[in-house]
C-alpha cells in the first residue's frame, strides 16, 4: 500500500487564488499491489494521467500551490467519492441505486483499469477498500480543502484547476468539421453548475493563444471533484482541464513523446495565464 497520499509543492509566496491538482497521475505502484493485482504495471498504468503533475510543475513559480497524488488510480480513484463503493468488487457491499460510474467498475476502488480489463481475480475485503480511504483519499481532500480554504482566506475566493488527460481515441471522433478538428483540450465546469463562466473564458483563451482546439464539457463535464467542491455562489470555483495524451505521450508505451519538453514549456506559459486569473484583483490583506 502506498504510504503517501500525495506530494505538495508551495510557492514561496501564494500570490493567487487559483490552486492546481492532479488526482491520477500517482504512479506509487507498490509491490503489495502488484501482487494483488493479475495485471502488470503496464497495464496498470492504461488508467493513469502519466506525466500530467509535470506538465503544471511551475505552479509554484507563478505562486499557487500544486497538489499531486502518489497512489495511482488503479488502487483508489481521487476523483469519486468516498461511498461509491462497487459491490461487485468488495466485499459485503450492498447494491445501491444505479451509478454508472461504479456499474462500469470506476467506483472509488476501481474494479477495471482502461479497456474494461479487471485489476483482481475475484473481491477484497471491505476492510481493505477502507484502509485505501483512510490512508490516501481522505489525508488527500483534507489537505485539497485546506487550500481552498486558505486560498479564500486570502483573497476571497478560490480556483481550483482540476488537471487530467484523456485517450486520443476519446476525442478522436468528436471533430465538430472534419479530421483535425477534434478538441485537443476539454474543460469542464459541469455545465457553469463548478465556476462561473467568465472563468472558464479566461483559461480557454490561453489555451487558445497557445494554438490549441478546445471543447467544453463533451465528453468530460466534471466527476466527483468538480461537483464536490464547486460552488461559484460561495466564490469557489472548479474547472477541469482534460489534456489529449497524444499531444505529449506514447499511449501504447506509456513513455514522453521527444517534443515532450516543449509541450512542458508550452504548458508552462498557459500555466502563468491560469495562475494571472486570481491575482488581478488581490485585497491587501494578501499582499
Amino acid at each position: 500500500m502506498p504510504t503517501t497520499a500525495y506530494d505538495l509543492s508551495m510557492p514561496r509566496v501564494r500570490t493567487t487564488s487559483v490552486v492546481f491538482a492532479s488526482p491520477h497521475s500517482g504512479r506509487d505502484y507498490t509491490a503489495d499491489f502488484l501482487d494483488q493485482s493479475v495485471l502488470d504495471m503496464g497495464r496498470l498504468r492504461s488508467s493513469e494521467d502519466a506525466f500530467v503533475d509535470l506538465l503544471f510543475s511551475q505552479a509554484p513559480q507563478n505562486g499557487a500551490p500544486l497538489l499531486a497524488a502518489r497512489a495511482p488510480r488503479a488502487w483508489i480513484d481521487l476523483n469519486r467519492g468516498a461511498d461509491e463503493f462497487d459491490p461487485a468488487l468488495i466485499r459485503d457491499v450492498p447494491n445501491r441505486a444505479h451509478n454508472p460510474r461504479i456499474s462500469s467498475g470506476l467506483g472509488v476502488v476501481p474494479r477495471v483499469v482502461s479497456a474494461g480489463r479487471a485489476i483482481y481475480n475475484g473481491k477484497i475485503p471491505l476492510e481493505a477498500a477502507q484502509a485505501r480511504l483512510k490512508t490516501i483519499w481522505h489525508p488527500y481532500h483534507n489537505r485539497l480543502q485546506s487550500l481552498l480554504d486558505q486560498s479564500h482566506a486570502l483573497f476571497g475566493e478560490a480556483i481550483l484547476i482540476d488537471c487530467h488527460s484523456m485517450p486520443h481515441e476519446a476525442v478522436e471522433g468528436a471533430g465538430r468539421v472534419g479530421p483535425g478538428s477534434a478538441p485537443q483540450i476539454v474543460l469542464g465546469d459541469r455545465f457553469g453548475a463548478a465556476a462561473h463562466t467568465s472563468t472558464v473564458d479566461q483559461i480557454e483563451a490561453a489555451f487558445q493563444a497557445a494554438g490549441l482546439r478546445v471543447a467544453r464539457n463533451a465528453p468530460f463535464a466534471g466527476a466527483f471533484i468538480a461537483q464536490h467542491y464547486g460552488r461559484p455562489s460561495r466564490n469557489q470555483h472548479v474547472i477541469q482541464i482534460e489534456i489529449d495524451r497524444s499531444l505529449y505521450m506514447d499511449e501504447a508505451t506509456i513513455t514522453p513523446h521527444e517534443d515532450f519538453d516543449e509541450f512542458r514549456e508550452m504548458m508552462a506559459g498557459i500555466t502563468a495565464k491560469i495562475a494571472a486569473i486570481g491575482r488581478e484583483e488581490l485585497p491587501l490583506a494578501a499582499e
